[in-house]
């Protein structure tokens, strides 16, 4: 595992913000923490990666405490925040070359370091650009970018493509899958698309400081996502039919034979899961 968290509690006075929570992620995989705004997706990251100190609990990253080796951590790790945090004024490969020099890298490495990051971001067209001129989806290139020059194991993505339109989203997120297979990184990502944490190794969803639920896409759309069969009758009625497994659909359609003319299972989604949960905590709440 490459991250383990244990018993984690963060509190700002009275308001408790992180409340015990306890999970781990695989060395290698794309894990999804989810969750609505103020839930402590943010609070939970600026711990992991060494930002905020923690009120009690054990957090460690490859292996390495962050309370007695948060500069190991910073090592290991690389983050692509919400806003970016670029010199606007300065070219994009001014800007890598000076994140560069802040893990030690000088000459013929740094350049050498900058040059694999451009090539591997794809972003020669653009390189000599100011980053205050780029468009909002080249600069998420870039900050992911400023992210792996060090190539850390680790890589955080606290929502990488909000406020980017639907093309420039998918072809961010190409970019980080091929950039995860090609040097077998793990991806740690907060995210508000759903349909980006469904391809996912594993999910935690947490709430008001909690973890309400945890597992692979499949664990948790088979828990909190119900499937839809929709059958039409050759007499023109209609009928609609919940079911827990798609299993569950054979003997209603073999019940029927004879009598459809057309079928159509629709398949649980994770934006179901989310919204089945979030709301389920609320209105417990």
């Amino acid at each position: 595992m490459i991250i383990n968290v244990e018993n984690l509690q963060k509190n700002y006075g009275d308001v408790h913000a992180v409340r015990g929570i306890s999970f781990s992620v695989k060395e290698g995989s794309l894990f999804s923490f989810l969750g609505v705004n103020g839930a402590g997706k943010s609070t939970t990251i600026g711990i992991l990666t060494t930002l905020l100190s923690k009120n009690s609990g054990k957090v460690e990253i490859g292996g390495l405490n962050i309370d007695t080796q948060a500069e190991g951590v910073r090592s290991l790790i690389g983050v692509v925040s919400q806003e970016g945090l670029l010199d606007t004024t300065l070219s994009v490969r001014n800007n890598l070359e000076i994140r560069g020099s802040l893990y030690g890298l000088k000459g013929k490495k740094l350049k050498s370091a900058v040059d694999q990051v451009v090539c591997h971001t794809g972003m020669e067209e653009f390189v000599s650009r100011p980053y205050g001129k780029l468009s909002g989806g080249q600069r998420r290139r870039v900050d992911i970018a400023r992210a792996l020059i060090h190539t850390p194991k680790l890589l955080f993505l606290d929502e990488p493509t909000t406020g980017l339109d639907p093309k420039t989203r998918q072809d961010i997120w190409t970019l980080i899958q091929g950039l995860q297979k090609e040097n077998g990184m793990t991806v740690f990502l907060t995210t508000h698309y759903m349909e980006e944490a469904a391809g996912s190794d594993d999910i935690v969803v947490i709430h008001k400081g909690e973890i309400k639920a945890q597992g692979t896409p499949l664990e948790l759309k088979t828990l909190y996502a119900s499937n839809l069969l929709k059958l039409t009758f050759i007499n023109g009625e209609y009928k609609e039919h919940r079911l827990d497994s798609t299993l569950d659909a054979f003997p209603i359609i073999e019940k029927h034979k004879g009598q459809l003319s057309n079928v159509e299972l629709v398949n649980g989604t994770m934006d179901d899961v989310f919204i089945n949960l979030t709301e389920g905590f609320e209105n417990a709440g």
